[in-house]
């Protein structure tokens, strides 16, 4: 489609994927959407990004990155039978998290019907140079149908400049005056005496007391007064979005989340990951043939010790998937062998049970498919339910290693302190990539083989 088209919307159920080419110093682009009535959202509800990954009416939800082919995409689903009666637009955007969109190479939106995978609608961005936002398209109502817009207007002000365009209140930083010294209190007055007369005065007559009505009290109820009524309670104040995210690097491995808001809810772990269609390094060197995206097998783990002693392994080897509401708090979602963001394999925290948590290794191994992580580019992101995504990469691997530990996360006294880990392993000639896992971290865990 050419910039300012439209295109009548055939199907309801929508697939909405903004996609670009990775590379050295491209920057991380991340899709949002927002519903408009009358041309602003009604509430900061109507807002649609990855810290509000769901709209309440279910028309829109956020469903993560995904790479392969040489391609990342982010994903909206868009169902537009469940868009309520108010909402007459809804904006699909994009912004770019340390970088402008003139370094992010094939920029598209694609719109596919979801239940036939076929495309509706495709819309190809050029010419960017120093917008860090775009609104790429639009689905508007025209007649009682819709149609989507290829739009195409960037913003320099990045993602809060977008949104607070179209209404969103966003929250920024506290900044706090210094105190002031407080104003000195005023000296009381002093005591005055009335003049007293040189001599004393002579008695005066009392003033005639007026007679009183006669009073009776009114008769009182056996039940005694009704209660005053209950005061409505005032609603909540409404909170600004959070549009922040952490990125934890070498510089900076480590983050509190109590101090990013996460303190309660379901913190989801998610490991993205793409590969290359041909390994080379140690991989090609041992033969290593045609590796695709689609036959690569990674499992996500998790090693745990409770605050009790106790000790386990969350994974899919020997199906011991956890549980969420009981110990170990922990529970792995699936088995997906995709390397999709939301719909496959996620490993999920209950942080309503921070206490019960000593610590938690969040790691990954290769089941099938490549004989090592050669050639894998991989992002790793954990997402709490409340507060901001904490995300980082792995290292490119440069040894024959089946295993990598990504994260550890350990309790500080009530926190959880997430640390990046990154760290690649080579197992010991008939040692399993999890008993080398427990070897490195002292989890001291007795392995008998498994299978899936």
């Amino acid at each position: 489609m050419p910039k300012g088209s439209n295109t009548p919307v055939p199907a309801t159920a929508l697939r909405v994927e903004l996609g670009w080419r990775p590379g050295p110093g491209v920057p991380d682009v991340d899709a949002s959407a927002l519903l408009l009535a009358s041309g602003k959202v009604r509430t900061d509800a109507d807002f649609v990004f990855y810290n509000q990954p769901g709209h309440v009416s279910g028309a829109v939800r956020h469903e993560g990155k995904r790479a392969a082919g040489g391609q990342v995409s982010d994903t909206l689903l868009v169902d537009l039978a469940r868009v309520e009666g108010a909402v007459e637009t809804i904006v699909v955007a994009a912004s770019a998290d340390g970088g402008t969109f003139g370094q992010v190479p094939g920029l598209y939106i694609e719109v596919r019907d979801a239940a036939r995978d076929t495309v509706v609608a495709r819309f190809d961005s050029t010419g960017a140079s120093v917008e860090t936002a775009f609104v790429l398209g639009e689905f508007y109502r025209r007649q009682g149908a819709w149609k989507f817009r290829a739009v195409g207007q960037g913003y320099d002000s990045g993602l809060e400049g977008l949104a607070t365009d179209f209404g969103i209140t966003v929250d920024e930083p506290q900044h706090t005056a210094p105190p002031q010294p407080a104003p000195p209190a005023p000296a009381p007055p002093a005591p005055t005496t009335p003049p007293q007369p040189a001599y004393p005065a002579p008695p005066q007559p009392a003033p005639p007391v007026p007679p009183q009505p006669a009073y009776t009290a009114p008769p009182q109820s056996p039940y005694g007064a009704p209660p005053p009524p209950p005061a409505a309670p005032a609603p909540p104040p409404a909170q600004p979005v959070r549009l922040t995210k952490v990125t934890l690097t070498k510089a900076s491995p480590s983050v509190s989340l109590t101090k990013q808001g996460g303190t309660s809810g379901a913190l989801r772990v998610n490991l993205n990951w793409q590969v290359r269609k041909q390994f080379s390094g140690w991989a090609g060197k041992r033969g290593r043939a045609v590796a695709l995206h689609s036959d690569l097998d990674l499992d996500l783990c998790a090693l745990y010790e409770l605050a009790d002693g106790r000790k386990g392994v969350v994974q899919a080897l020997g199906n011991a998937y956890g549980a969420l509401h009981q110990p170990p708090y922990i529970h792995l979602d699936g088995d997906d062998r995709t390397g999709a963001v939301a719909t496959g394999e996620n490993l999920t925290v209950n942080l309503d049970h921070i206490r019960d948590f000593r610590r938690i290794l969040v790691f990954v191994t290769i089941y099938e498919g490549a004989r090592s992580f050669a050639d894998l580019h991989a992002t790793v992101t954990l997402q709490p339910q409340y507060g901001a995504p904490v995300e980082f990469s792995l290292d490119e691997c440069t040894v024959p290693s089946p295993v990598c530990a990504l994260a550890l996360l350990t309790n500080t006294g009530g926190d959880l302190v997430v640390q990046r880990e990154a760290r690649y392993l080579i197992p010991e000639r008939g040692v399993s990539p999890q008993r080398t896992v427990d070897h490195a971290y002292g989890w001291g865990m007795n392995w008998t083989p498994g299978r899936k």
